[in-house]
């Protein structure tokens, strides 16, 4: 789809920085432009695909053409950024932000994508037999459950 190649685009432009920050400054309207579309759906895919559970924070600066910073958002370590997921998730969560959890804790290669595709299936709701919002806060309950089995894990792998 449209949006699936404007976030490999951007991807790309992050990961091939020379800067290791994973920093950008881009224009909406020059991405639009290459992408044949409008301004909105460059906003689409910063909203739903560089949001702060996929690993990102976007700054928006107004004047001077309108650019938007992507920060690609590391953390001291893997412990941390999976108990800041588990802080993230709320009474519930839809199955498509707990496949940007997941997409994160592989793209930071906390899981694999072997176990990212296991858990992906888990949660998925033709698995969850239950109407929402029930799905949802099993969802939930369900991925804190698995986050934290993680992050005793990774507690332990640590320590040595």
């Amino acid at each position: 789809s449209l949006s699936d190649k404007i976030e490999y685009y951007l991807k790309q432009q992050l990961t091939n920085g020379k800067s290791s920050n994973s920093i950008i400054k881009i224009q909406r309207n020059k991405i639009a432009k290459k992408f044949n579309c409008v301004p909105s759906q460059i906003n689409y895919v910063l909203k739903t695909r560089f949001n702060i559970e996929n690993g990102y924070v976007v700054e928006s600066q107004r004047g001077g053409g309108g650019y938007v910073k992507i920060i690609k958002v590391k953390h001291d370590s893997d412990l941390e950024t999976i108990k800041r997921l588990i802080d993230k998730i709320g009474r519930q969560i839809s199955q498509r932000k707990t496949n940007n959890i997941l997409q994160r804790l592989y793209e930071e290669e906390i899981i694999t994508k072997q176990e990212r595709d296991l858990l992906q299936t888990v949660f998925d709701r033709r698995n969850l037999s239950v109407d929402l919002p029930g799905r949802d806060i099993l969802r939930a309950k369900m991925l804190r459950s698995a986050l934290k089995v993680l992050a005793k894990n990774n507690q332990h792998g640590q320590e040595g």
